[in-house]
């Protein structure tokens, strides 16, 4: 068993037992975040759904994202990681969500925003947003992909 799926295990027995359900909003990983919840049976108990949002369109259609926001910040940042988490709480039934925005490379990164750069946002009904930035340096497209999968997983870990 891989370290992501011991961890997809771990959070959804974490998630039954305080009776959260959780929702995802991603763009880097590409609905892997979802999956590796969903590869595991009796995930439905605590998955209530997944939105990829990899275009700026996506996010601003399916999560309410505000375009004004995106053009200020630019798609991976603090800014619009928050606010996909708490679009996915508002068009959702989960008690939590998480957000994950980045740049996995190999091309599309920059100075300020260099490849391996992902932004998370973690949401909780009646609670603040919480963000989380991580710079996966050193790591192909794969790496950076299943290296956020897992610190999403551990971002709502430690929220429960």
């Amino acid at each position: 068993m891989t370290d992501t799926e011991l961890a997809a295990e771990e959070l959804l027995d974490r998630l039954k037992a305080t009776g959260l359900m959780v929702a995802t909003a991603e763009s880097c990983t590409g609905g892997m975040i979802i999956a590796a919840l969903t590869d595991i049976a009796g995930s439905s108990a605590v998955v209530e759904r997944g939105f990829v949002t990899y275009s700026n369109e996506a996010k601003i259609e399916m999560l309410g994202v505000p375009p004004d926001l995106i053009a200020a910040h630019g798609a991976v940042s603090q800014q619009v990681a928050r606010a996909m988490a708490e679009g996915a709480l508002a068009r959702s039934h989960a008690d939590i969500t998480v957000s994950v925005t980045g740049i996995a490379g190999p091309g599309g990164g920059s100075k300020d925003k260099p490849v391996g750069t992902v932004h998370f946002g973690c949401a909780r009904r009646g609670e603040a947003t919480v963000h989380s930035h991580q710079l996966f340096v050193q790591m192909d497209r794969a790496a950076v992909r299943e290296a956020s999968v897992q610190h999403a997983f551990k971002m709502i870990t430690e929220w429960l």
